[in-house]
């Protein structure tokens, strides 16, 4: 099969042998934290809460597992004979000559479409006749960008294999340019998406299951009196904060669900590494009344986590999470800050979404690092990142904790007075605090 042509473009070099085995070696680690926790989990089933995590979990590790092959195609090249069910098997390629009427298929399109690989690949105009009728309208004007228009495609659709088994194909293009310019054939990757479109539906539907069940008949009252205090959010499990802290940072932080709301979990929290010793923090929420329950934050930081591995820049962050998100269907970022530190220097930077900017408390005192992108902090600072649109006076009150804030031994002791003495007007929508503590 010939390669595609890009305009006035060099040809990608393929990354290092070692920085793929890093990711690799990273994927893995994830997978592996992922599953422990699924395989640890006691609940027997009966609660809904209980079923969703488990979707989530499963949802994960098939992602994981996905990322784990992909990297590794990545490193080695096509295998000649994928595996059944392997990730390599359920990706398969095909060009579609507009000059010559001829069509080159892959030996993986031919099994995910459950056609005999022996037999002649369909061409464009025969392509529908696998595709489901409601399902031909994007089929049609997925080629029609592509052709006419000269425009790369990436949508789904699903086929009908001849055993009568419905598959749902996810398919990426772009037109091959002959050496005028014009459209000489379309070239595409089309991967069989059906059981990681049934994770998310397990998902989705345990998580509706979740939020149509009744609480119960005090649970406002006890609300109204409980002491408010942080709480792990729905997905700790499946992307755990670093306990441990990040080089030349204690961290810590809280998840506070909304008292007034049905439970949405739209907030997010985070820190993990940049280049060299940096570490990326970041908080925000997703707009939205429900954010997608868990999927949203567990995308996100996942997403985040990935793109600071591959050396993006926290002022980078707001306009290529943005993309990321409506790709996935998923609710905007309402407000969001993105900071990046680097120990040996202790210089902080970052780029907020919407208003929030950093809370810097030292000596007694507290302020907001307003109207700047970057400052330098000293031993024994506490900066507090805080999402849940606040409103002025909130954050007043948050500054307000200075003299007891900069007496804590540690983050955690720091998290734990912001919920303590907050926490009732934090907790009128879902909150997130993140607390990092310069220690050298």
């Amino acid at each position: 099969m010939s390669s595609h042509l890009f305009a006035d473009l060099p040809a990608a070099q393929p990354p290092g042998h070692g920085s793929v085995e890093s990711l690799i070696s990273q994927a893995r680690r994830l997978r592996g934290d992922v599953d422990a926790v699924r395989r640890g989990s006691q609940d027997d089933g009966t609660d809904p809460r209980g079923r969703w995590q488990r979707a989530l979990y499963d949802l994960a590790l098939h992602q994981l597992s996905d990322i784990d092959e992909h990297l590794a195609q990545l490193r080695d090249g096509p295998a000649p004979a994928p595996r059944p069910g392997s990730l390599l098997s359920r990706v398969g390629s095909a060009e579609w000559n507009l000059l010559t009427d001829e069509a080159e298929w892959s030996g993986e399109l031919f099994h995910i479409l459950g056609l005999d690989d022996t037999a002649a690949p369909l061409s464009l105009d025969e392509l529908p006749s696998l595709v489901l009728a409601e399902d031909r309208p994007t089929l049609t004007a997925m080629v029609t960008d592509c052709l006419v228009d000269g425009r790369p495609i990436d949508g789904e659709f699903r086929v009908v294999r001849p055993d009568d088994t419905v598959r749902t194909v996810h398919m990426m293009g772009e037109p091959v340019l002959d050496a005028d310019g014009s459209t000489a054939s379309m070239w595409a990757v089309l991967r069989d998406v059906s059981e990681l479109r049934r994770s998310q539906r397990a998902v989705s539907e345990t998580r509706d299951s979740l939020r149509r069940r009744p609480l119960p008949a005090d649970a406002g009252q006890r609300a109204a009196v409980e002491p408010r205090e942080a709480v792990p959010p729905p997905w700790h499990g499946l992307l755990r904060f670093p306990h441990q802290g990040r080089p030349g940072l204690d961290l810590a932080a809280g998840y506070l669900p909304s008292r007034t709301h049905a439970p949405g979990c739209g907030a997010w929290y985070d820190a993990c590494p940049l280049a060299d010793d940096e570490t990326l923090l970041s908080v925000g929420d997703l707009a939205g009344p429900s954010a997608e329950g868990a999927q949203g934050p567990t995308v996100l930081i996942g997403a985040l986590r990935g793109l600071a591995t591959a050396g993006t820049r926290p002022a980078q962050l707001p306009d290529r999470v943005d993309r990321l998100l409506e790709d996935a269907a998923l609710p905007p970022v309402r407000s969001a800050l993105y900071c990046g530190y680097r120990p040996h220097t202790r210089t902080l930077a970052w780029a907020p979404v919407g208003h929030p900017v950093p809370l810097l408390f030292r000596e007694g005192t507290g302020r907001e690092l307003a109207g700047q992108a970057g400052a330098t902090l000293r031993a024994g600072d506490l900066l507090l990142l805080y999402t849940g649109g606040l409103a002025p006076a909130d954050v007043r009150r948050l500054l307000c904790l200075a003299p007891r804030l900069t007496e804590v031994d540690s983050a955690q002791d720091g998290v734990r007075v912001v919920t303590e003495k907050c926490g009732e007007y934090l907790g009128q929508e879902d909150s997130c605090v993140l607390m990092a503590r310069v220690t050298s």
